[in-house]
């Protein structure tokens, strides 16, 4: 999936959130009171588990270090093509017999790529856990990769790359990667290319499996029905026979350009798409929580944030306006991106980039502020409602390497923000209030400048 159609829909949901965060704080249990247990398994794996029997499902979300940012410049698209296949026959199980196999025990496995990583998730009911995770194994290890399979898998990933070339929202987005980042590899789609998927063969898959499974990478999150001791086992039998270490090629670190730049594409559409950004700050960053707080008064919480109230409602240039914070292990992003008609594209723009040069300079109020711990303190509680949602937000910490102990503490570190903290925080992300801009339309009076 598109990492920035992602966070784009993650903003337009929060002033809902918002409006659903007191009652959840109020009447859910707290983000505190999920105890996390460290297994360790006899084979030396590492894994989170939070154990609760209210339902008798088991989720269980994991992650190998390496992903679409590591893809040959001429089979753009590998690391996406293999999470396609893992699950499309494995063992002596053909792809239509391992999915009956999946539908027969109620099982759910999917497998995702991004720039960073290469995930899956498992969610199974606990009277069918011991099928759910040797079918696991077979895709993890034994994964065919038959020619059928490959080739259906190749037709719909190429289908959705073409749709994806005419889609305004994709185009604005890559044009704003490719300003921002140059040639680093963070500006391949994860998706790849038409010519790239073309490319890949089934060898590619596998040598590509070979390299990024192994035990040195993984990360496991398991929240359910289930306890360490029976987990434990569990891990080694479906992971246990994977190399101590991979053989991955490094990422080296974005550098994003500074500065204003606005650059146009023409495509002939009534409203013109408009992303922006500049560079952030990355996830380990003494800062990031301030920047965090920040970010959700500027344009971060949906209906309630000062991009919305300045674009949308006093000036009804949009319906939709956001800003995000988009952490990579080698790169820390601030984006957000608005949609609106042709002639009044130049009239949007201008407001955003003065609204964040105003937030540069002067920061948020203290009422502002009060307001956005309100807000983020009470909504934690909502990622925490399900238990594919708590091992997501699991496997989310440990890949951020925030420690085992972050739920705990996480929202007393956004209370602890203080006024100067975000201001401070502003000043180094949002700098002068320059921005880059990609507008993909026909907006009048908005020319490319500086691209």
């Amino acid at each position: 999936m598109n990492r920035i159609a992602t966070l784009k829909r993650q903003a337009s949901m929060l002033g809902a959130a918002f409006l659903m965060a007191f009652a959840a704080a109020a009447n859910a249990a707290p983000a505190a009171a999920v105890e996390i247990q460290e297994v360790k398994t006899p084979g030396g794996l590492t894994a989170w588990l939070v154990e609760d029997h209210t339902v008798p499902i088991i989720a269980m979300n994991f992650a190998f270090r390496g992903g679409s940012a590591l893809d040959p410049q001429d089979k753009r698209g590998l690391a996406t093509f293999l999470a396609a296949t893992l699950d499309e026959g494995a063992g002596d199980l053909d792809s239509q017999a391992f999915q009956q196999a999946l539908e027969s025990t109620a099982t759910k496995l999917s497998f995702e790529a991004d720039r960073d990583d290469l995930s899956g998730r498992l969610q199974t009911l606990a009277s069918n856990r011991d099928r759910a995770f040797d079918l696991l194994k077979l895709a993890v290890n034994d994964p065919r990769f038959d020619a059928e399979p490959v080739e259906r898998m190749r037709a719909r990933l190429l289908a959705s790359v073409r749709s994806d070339a005419t889609d305004p929202e994709n185009i604005a987005s890559e044009k704003w990667l490719k300003l921002a980042l140059g040639d680093h590899a963070y500006v391949n789609k994860p998706d790849g290319t038409v010519e790239g998927l073309q490319a890949v063969t089934a060898d590619d898959l596998r040598a590509l499996r070979n390299r990024i499974f192994n035990k040195a990478g993984l990360k496991i999150a398991v929240v359910g029905a289930i306890d360490a001791k029976t987990l434990a086992p569990i891990l080694d039998e479906v992971f246990g026979a994977l190399p101590a270490t991979g053989d991955l090629a490094s990422v080296p670190e974005a550098q994003v350009r500074k500065g204003n730049a606005v650059e146009v594409v023409a495509f002939d559409i009534p409203q013109s798409v408009i992303m922006f950004g500049t560079g952030g700050l990355k996830r380990d960053d003494p800062d990031f929580i301030p920047a965090y707080v920040m970010n959700s008064i500027l344009g971060g919480s949906g209906f309630g944030s000062r991009l919305t109230e300045e674009v949308r409602e006093k000036r009804g240039l949009t319906y939709s306006v956001y800003s995000a914070l988009w952490t990579l292990d080698h790169a820390g992003l601030f984006i957000g991106g608005a949609a609106t008609r042709n002639d009044r594209a130049a009239e949007t723009v201008k407001v955003i980039q003065d609204e964040i040069a105003r937030m540069a300079k002067d920061g948020p109020t203290e009422k502002e502020l009060a307001e956005a711990k309100t807000y983020l303190t009470g909504a934690y509680a909502l990622r925490f409602d399900s238990n594919a949602k708590i091992a997501r937000e699991l496997l989310g910490i440990q890949l951020n390497d925030l420690g085992i102990d972050y739920i705990n503490k996480r929202n007393r570190l956004v209370e602890a923000v203080t006024l100067e903290d975000v201001k401070r925080a502003a000043r180094r992300v949002l700098d002068s209030g320059d921005l880059l801009v990609t507008v993909v339309g026909k907006p009048d009076n908005l020319t490319s400048t500086g691209g």
